[in-house]
């Protein structure tokens, strides 16, 4: 059984499933950097002093402490129901990046494929018992 997971966990595609998926971690976070720390600041600034962290809707006063709430943790701290629009808008700008990103890359990747498809293969060489072949043949033409 542990031989079997180990040609399994060896294959190249779990290998590289797993390098993916830690980069892709990593590559998320920064995104979220992005967005959270340089992007959306200035679009809340350009809005009116908007701060995306803190934009939300309260559905329903929380029971410890009735509204309103000057920011988004006052608010989930008092146990009050929000709809959390700033949270959502920071997530849909991160995943437009990273979809983008991936576009990017898959792009490249379906571009150099169609260049090795592309590519003209050079002709395998001839096997010496074929050419013996046709020098036989083409000696018993010429007689």
């Amino acid at each position: 059984m542990f031989k079997e997971f180990k040609e399994f966990a060896m294959r190249g595609n779990v290998v590289d499933l797993a390098v993916g998926v830690v980069i892709g971690a990593a590559f998320g976070k920064i995104v979220d950097s992005l967005v959270k720390d340089i992007i959306m600041p200035p679009i809340g600034l350009i809005l009116g002093k908007v701060d995306f962290s803190n934009m939300f809707l309260t559905l329903k006063d929380g029971s410890k402490l009735a509204g309103p709430y000057e920011t988004l943790k006052t608010a989930q701290e008092a146990g009050a129901v929000t709809l959390n629009v700033g949270l959502f808008a920071n997530a849909l700008v991160s995943f437009i990046i990273v979809a983008f990103a991936i576009f990017l890359v898959v792009k490249a990747i379906n571009r150099l494929r169609r260049e090795e498809e592309a590519a003209p293969e050079a002709p395998a060489p001839t096997p010496e018992d074929i050419v013996l072949l046709r020098e036989i043949r083409d000696s018993l033409k010429s007689k």
